[in-house]
C-alpha cells in the first residue's frame, strides 16, 4: 500500500497503466479527507504547449523506483476529468472523477469534499 508520508516522493514520476505504457507525469496527489490516505493523482499528459492534469485513482496503484504503475488503462485515464495545470479541483467536479471509474463518491456527512490535495 502506497503511503502518505511518501507522497513528495512521488512527484514527476512517470505514471504508467497496466501494460507499462506511459501515460505522463505524476503532478500531484489527493488523499481521501475521512483517512489523510493517497485516494487520486493527477497525471501531467498532453502536448508542451497543451499540457493539462487528468485524474486517475490511486487504488491498486503500484510504486516502482522511478514510476507509478496505476490500475487503470491509458485510454480511460486519458479521457478522464481533467483541469489546466494552473488550476484547482472544485468541489462540484470531484463527484464527476469518481464516476467516470465507476467508484463510489462519498463526501462528507455536512458535504465537505471528499478529496484534498497534498
Amino acid at each position: 500500500m502506497i503511503k502518505s508520508a511518501d507522497i513528495r516522493e512521488w512527484r514527476t514520476h512517470g505514471v504508467i497503466d497496466p501494460e507499462g505504457r506511459k501515460i505522463g507525469s505524476l503532478e500531484a496527489v489527493y488523499v481521501d479527507t475521512r483517512t489523510d490516505e493517497p485516494a487520486v493523482a493527477t497525471v501531467l499528459i498532453g502536448l508542451p504547449t497543451r499540457h493539462r492534469l487528468v485524474f486517475v485513482p490511486l487504488a491498486g496503484a503500484v510504486v516502482g523506483p522511478d514510476y507509478v504503475r496505476v490500475a487503470y488503462p491509458k485510454s480511460l485515464v486519458k479521457d478522464a476529468p481533467s483541469i489546466g495545470t494552473d488550476d484547482v479541483l472544485p468541489a462540484e467536479d470531484e463527484k464527476g472523477i469518481f464516476e467516470h471509474y465507476e467508484l463510489p463518491y462519498q463526501p462528507g456527512a455536512g458535504g465537505e469534499r471528499q478529496l484534498a490535495r497534498r
